[in-house]
């Protein structure tokens, strides 16, 4: 996968579509003129395109009479110079296309095509029917198209959806039918609004953000943000060359029982690849042979009977409860009482609900990073299930003042007194036992290097995402992504992030 350019001065407030078309009009009545913009919209979208594709292959683009149409026609035309074979599908007679897509058409028909392979290495289709100008169900005429779109998509194609997918509303998130399915949104100087409801997860896949300075809006929404790269790099520290293992952070990891041994072994793999200087697993008695055997040769494992051995360690953060099963209970004290910056997982957020509940964190809550995916957090609060993400997101965070990483395909962060932030990358390959464990070494292995508490939920959550998208290469399928794929693809992951990805 490619590193492609920062994407610095990109805003990651969110927008609704008439602010970030009054914010374009803003721009327009000073004398600018949109051909530039959409100029570098759609080099920018053929960019993140390469991200996912670093190699050439065939793309198929389906372009609407309007400037979203002329995005995808500018994006058609990068590509090409890239070495890959573009197609157009005009979904309007040329006569009806607005004036700068049809200039856009034409240069796209005037320049040289790249041969067509036999076989492409991968189909990329480009959904450039509508932008945020569209309202209601798709036109008769643009129906068969999208469906097209969902036949390619069902054979293997990845569909690539500029600035939203056509037949989704860009404000409520409402999918009417017949609405193109994306894998990844393409979306353009600010996220949409509807872009990050729950119900238009499946239609939007992962969401990269599209960098177009000259457009400015301090209309948003600022108690809700997405994460992107050029955000999250200046919360990702640089190591100085004195740097020692000590100074790196010491880490923590209390996890692992009888039978679920994997999950301390992989919590410690994310502390290592996430930085961590050193590493102490902590686990029970009866689950020490097999963690010890199992466990990365970097890793120390030691055996405890009780929460006293932890509490008078010397560490920078712990990570506690990956697969700790029944003995959660004996290091409950830990969770209520260290004063140490904590990750909070798995089988400790279960043992936290059936023992005292959040109440119980109240005098270490600004301390604590609780990792629940929606079942967890029920547990841990009844009635979340009953409320969207996001109110229950916000509700845990201001009654109890701890840090919240909602787990989710659309993995939801929030702290007292910070938006609550929506991480983008990821894929549903993802679905697979032990990524959290992951997850949950690499927070920690943040939090020991002095990372902040919600900074390193966020760059956590997003490392996680865009490991698994890295560990798609070469040719792999997302079903057989494992959670130690991901972790070894989070070093990767980090220098990517600071080159400048999407």
């Amino acid at each position: 996968m490619l590193a492609m350019r920062q994407t610095a001065g990109c805003d990651p407030m969110i927008l609704t579509c008439s602010q970030v078309q009054a914010a374009e009009q803003a721009l327009f009545a000073t004398g600018i003129e949109p051909r530039p913009l959409m100029e570098t919209a759609g080099r920018g979208c053929a960019e993140a395109i390469r991200q996912f594709f670093p190699e050439p292959g065939h793309a198929i683009l389906f372009v609407g009479r309007g400037h979203n149409g002329g995005d995808a026609l500018v994006a058609g035309r990068w590509l090409r110079a890239h070495g890959w074979h573009v197609v157009a599908k005009l979904a309007s007679p040329v006569e009806e296309l607005a004036p700068l897509t049809r200039t856009q058409w034409e240069l796209f028909r005037a320049e040289p095509d790249a041969p067509e392979q036999v076989i492409p290495p991968h189909i990329v289709v480009v959904d450039g029917l509508l932008g945020i100008g569209a309202r209601g169900p798709l036109r008769d005429s643009l129906v068969s198209f999208a469906e097209e779109m969902g036949r390619l998509r069902a054979l293997g194609a990845r569909v690539f959806a500029i600035d939203l997918p056509s037949g989704l509303d860009g404000d409520t998130g409402e999918p009417y039918p017949g609405a193109v399915v994306a894998d990844v949104t393409l979306t353009i100087s600010y996220p949409k609004a509807g872009l990050i409801e729950d119900r238009a997860l499946d239609h939007v896949g992962r969401i990269a953000l599209i960098p177009l300075r000259e457009i400015v809006s301090s209309d948003g929404d600022a108690t809700r943000t997405v994460l992107h790269a050029a955000q999250l790099r200046e919360w990702l520290p640089v190591r100085v060359f004195s740097t020692h293992k000590s100074a790196a952070g010491r880490v923590g990891i209390v996890a692992g029982s009888p039978g679920m041994t994997g999950a301390a072994c992989l919590a410690a793999r994310g502390a290592l690849r996430g930085g961590a200087g050193l590493v102490t697993v902590f686990c029970c008695r009866e689950a020490y042979p097999a963690v010890a055997a199992q466990a990365p040769v970097e890793v120390m494992v030691r055996p405890i009977d009780s929460a006293a051995a932890i509490l008078g360690m010397n560490f920078h953060a712990l990570g506690v409860g990956p697969g700790l099963g029944d003995h959660a209970a004996s290091v409950r004290a830990v969770v209520s009482q260290s004063p140490l910056p904590m990750v909070v997982d798995a089988d400790s957020l279960n043992d936290l609900a059936r023992g005292g509940g959040l109440d119980s964190l109240q005098p270490v809550a600004d301390r604590r990073l609780l990792t629940p995916h929606p079942g967890e957090l029920e547990r841990l609060w009844p009635g979340a299930g009953e409320l969207s993400r996001l109110e229950a997101t916000r509700n845990v965070v201001e009654r109890y003042g701890v840090t919240l990483l909602h787990k989710g395909s659309r993995t939801l962060i929030g702290a007292p007194g910070k938006p609550v932030a929506y991480n983008t990358t990821g894929h549903p390959g993802m679905a697979t036992g032990g990524i959290g464990d992951v997850l949950t070494g690499l927070c920690t292995a943040l939090l020991a290097g002095g990372v902040p508490m919600y900074e390193a939920a966020c760059l956590g959550s997003w490392l996680v995402g865009y490991a698994a998208e890295l560990a798609l290469l070469p040719g792999i399928s997302p079903e057989g992504v494992t959670a130690g794929d991901v972790a070894a693809q989070i070093p990767r992951a980090m220098q990517h992030l600071r080159r400048g990805v999407y």
